[in-house]
């Protein structure tokens, strides 16, 4: 519990802890498929962040901060000292939080399909017009945004894993999807927190990215210093390069 709500989390072996966030309108179990080979050499922590899984939801606007509060509070209840994260997407956001907010807990950090920089004014209206499209339909909202991360030939390619993310979406509610929405549009860019911090640091990105563009995120891991993997594929890299990403997991340290 944190601020009296449910929050949902898992561990798994021991030593040299690694915390994996998932992203927007995702759960933990997207990782499902890498923690049993990750935990036979370390402790794997998987989180439900607020508003998604089975964790519930603090606030109206779910501030990436909040969310870094979050993910300190388990692991100071399961006495984690230092950590390094991984995270997809929005998670990346809210390791990067977790990185200015707790520097000497955060021994490595890694974005999957993510970013330091904030939205721009574009991807900022198009939150408020999610949010509207969530207020409207939630299912229709989820089935097209989930839709949207793969291109039309990898939806073809792995259907039943699309089908898995959106029936699990479904259950989070109107709430939470609409305060993570809010959240994310007014995170800050943290580029600067990326660029200063010295630890091994690396950006993962898909070339065919419909979320991110491949370049900007590449030109962002050259100006801030991070060591660049390019995978094939797009946003969802732990469905579209498995085994790539795998390898790279137990690279890590």
């Amino acid at each position: 519990m944190y601020k009296n709500t449910p929050l949902f989390y898992s561990s798994k072996g021991a030593g040299n802890p690694l915390v994996l966030l998932h992203g927007f309108l995702e759960s933990s179990s997207i990782w499902d498929p890498f923690i049993d080979k990750l935990s036979e050499k370390r402790q794997v922590i998987t989180i439900d962040l607020p508003g998604h899984g089975k964790s519930g939801n603090f606030e109206e606007t779910q501030s990436m901060d909040l969310m870094a509060e979050a993910v300190y509070n388990i692991l100071q209840k399961i006495e984690v000292e230092e950590v390094t994260l991984i995270g997809h997407s929005m998670g990346g956001y809210v390791s990067l939080a977790f990185c200015k907010k707790f520097p000497t807990m955060t021994k490595g950090l890694v974005l999957l399909n993510s970013t330091p920089e904030s939205d721009n004014e574009e991807r900022r209206k198009n939150r408020d017009r999610a949010i509207k499209i969530v207020r409207k339909s939630k299912n229709s909202y989820i089935s097209m945004a989930i839709s949207n991360l793969l291109s039309v030939e990898n939806r073809e390619l792995f259907p039943e894993e699309l089908k898995k993310l959106k029936k699990e979406a479904l259950s989070f509610s109107e709430e939470g999807i609409i305060a993570a929405l809010r959240g994310m549009k007014i995170r800050t860019d943290e580029t600067s927190t990326l660029t200063l911090y010295n630890g091994p640091k690396y950006i993962v990105a898909g070339v065919n990215d419909s979320i991110l563009n491949f370049t900007d995120i590449e030109i962002v891991a050259d100006k801030t210093n991070c060591i660049f993997l390019p995978l094939s594929g797009g946003h969802l890299s732990f469905i579209e390069n498995k085994g790539e990403l795998e390898k790279f997991m137990h690279f890590i340290d």
